[in-house]
């Protein structure tokens, strides 16, 4: 095994490149950011849909705009608002009045890279037309199905701010996000550098693509390839587990703060999330620090609490971290 791991761990270093390439073109118009741009690549890499929560300003539009550019991809900023319909999301049909018929017209879902800004301020049918297409990957259209392109990623961002006029997503919907991540304030030395590159009126930089689609496609192949130990896989069951059951994991206070548990969808994400965070790091096998570094992102918005917790002020994050210094390591 240990040739063929190190055979692996050449492959992945040699298919790994473009993720610094990736990384570098994009530093040329965002500041910091790290995790960020690091979790759009692993969303990539995983065909997963990742929602960010934080407040305005924080460059994520700019961020997702800059992965369209340096992938070459098609990009739509699609703004929800409390007016918007299906329809403006997915296409309708056009009668045209020239050939008697109805044409197709369709929306700006049809593109590689969905920027929802603000998905919680549009009503339940428009979340639905959403989350409908992010599972199912198609759209209908009358009384045809259309498919989606590949790659299809939606970018859905929260305002935990403003929370006046708002449609909360229910738990189940917010489920179909592969990663939550929250997105905070940069630092003082990177919010310096922020302010000497923005505060001017000269033209901002224009990225250049680094890497295809056809790359990135080839690079998912790669990810499926990388290494998991059964022990990782068991340590990941542990973890999951450890949410549904914490009295079996010597967490007994846990019990009476945690209302539902992580779904089985926690667990697939976290071992694809895991495989995609080793090949960024250039690595043919999964780590247990992998699993610890991500783990959060995909839990976060899984764990439901209960009114105790909520009196208490405990978050999912505080919860998380728990069940991670307790269950044993591998």
């Amino acid at each position: 095994m240990s040739f063929n791991l190190s055979e692996l761990n050449e492959k992945i270093q040699k298919e790994s490149v473009f993720v610094k390439n990736v990384q570098q073109e994009m530093a040329k118009s965002i500041v910091g950011q790290d995790v960020m741009i690091e979790r759009l690549i692993i969303g990539l890499l995983c065909n997963g849909h990742i929602l960010l929560e934080g407040v305005p300003g924080l460059a994520k539009s700019l961020t997702v705009s800059s992965l369209a550019n340096v992938l070459n991809a098609t990009f739509r900023r699609i703004q929800f608002t409390p007016d918007l319909l299906p329809a403006d999301l997915i296409g309708t049909l056009i009668y045209n009045q020239k050939t008697g018929s109805f044409e197709t017209k369709k929306g700006p879902i049809f593109s590689n890279l969905i920027l929802a800004d603000e998905i919680n301020r549009s009503p339940a049918k428009v979340q639905s037309a959403l989350l409908e297409a992010m599972q199912e990957r198609q759209v209908s259209i009358g009384e045809t199905t259309h498919l989606l392109d590949d790659p299809f990623l939606v970018l859905a961002t929260q305002n935990p701010i403003e929370q006046e006029g708002t449609y909360p997503l229910p738990e189940a919907q917010v489920d179909r996000f592969m990663l939550k991540v929250i997105i905070d304030y940069p630092n003082k030395t990177e919010e310096l550098e922020i302010m000497k590159r923005m505060a001017n009126t000269v033209r901002k930089p224009i990225l250049s693509p680094v890497v295809t689609i056809d790359e990135l496609k080839n690079a998912r192949k790669v990810v499926n390839d990388i290494y998991v130990d059964e022990k990782i896989h068991k340590y990941i069951i542990d973890l999951i587990f450890a949410t549904r059951t914490p009295e079996e994991y010597n967490l007994d206070d846990l019990k009476d703060l945690i209302s539902t548990g992580a779904s089985p969808r926690a667990s697939i994400n976290l071992a694809i999330a895991s495989k995609a965070k080793a090949f960024i790091q250039g690595r043919g096998y999964v780590t247990p620090e992998d699993i610890r570094d991500i783990i959060k992102d995909i839990m976060r918005h899984r764990i439901l609490l209960t009114f105790e917790a909520e009196a208490e002020e405990v978050t999912s994050e505080e919860i998380i971290q728990r069940i991670v210094d307790t269950v044993e390591v591998p």
